[in-house]
């Protein structure tokens, strides 16, 4: 993928004729629920630090697109992965930059293809190789936010989880030159 991914951006290019400019972005779906999050922290000896967990059932689901030449993010929390959701969220993103042309890289799972999928009139989607997440920069965002925002919170229900995976998805949508830092890979940025 890295070695054909120039390649691919100019022939999208080239066959997708207009003036408005390209934009590239990853997108991805992360799955955030009731079950805690147990991870190593600090605290005065001889103390053991207390951490609550909790086993649920509950999730709820972020779904992201980052622009990689400017760390742009945008996210949307839906209750479920499915195509429904996937068409509010192209239809959103297609929204929020109606003056670019969109290409959209995702990975393949099912509801990305589904064949009631409306792909909007200014976005692109383009599937990454089977089984191969760590070519997904989003799913450093998720190991961020998971390892900054996530570890050792026990939320009283799902409602109070979705606040706080919305102010945490809201500090990095504010915070472009982070998120830039985390998605702008060389081989990426090379082929723009």
């Amino acid at each position: 993928m890295e070695k054909k991914f120039p390649d691919l951006i100019k022939n999208i290019d080239k066959q997708w004729p207009g003036e408005s400019p390209i934009k590239l972005m990853f997108q991805d779906e992360a799955r955030f629920g009731l079950i805690s999050d147990i991870r190593r922290c600090w605290c005065p000896a001889p103390f053991r630090p207390l951490c609550p967990a909790a086993v649920s059932q509950e999730y709820t689901y972020a779904y992201a697109a980052v622009s990689i030449a400017d760390g742009g993010l945008d996210t949307l929390i839906l209750p479920h992965v499915n195509a429904n959701c996937m068409q509010m969220f192209v239809d959103e993103i297609a929204s929020r930059h109606p003056d670019s042309r969109i290409i959209m890289i995702l990975d393949g799972a099912g509801w990305h293809k589904a064949g009631s999928l409306a792909i909007p009139y200014n976005m692109k989607l383009v599937n990454l190789p089977p089984y191969s997440p760590e070519l997904n920069p989003v799913e450093h965002l998720w190991d961020d936010l998971r390892e900054k925002a996530f570890h050792n919170r026990l939320f009283d229900s799902i409602d109070s989880l979705e606040d706080h995976l919305e102010i945490s998805l809201k500090q990095m949508e504010n915070n472009k030159e982070y998120v830039r830092s985390i998605v702008a890979w060389p081989w990426i940025i090379n082929a723009m």
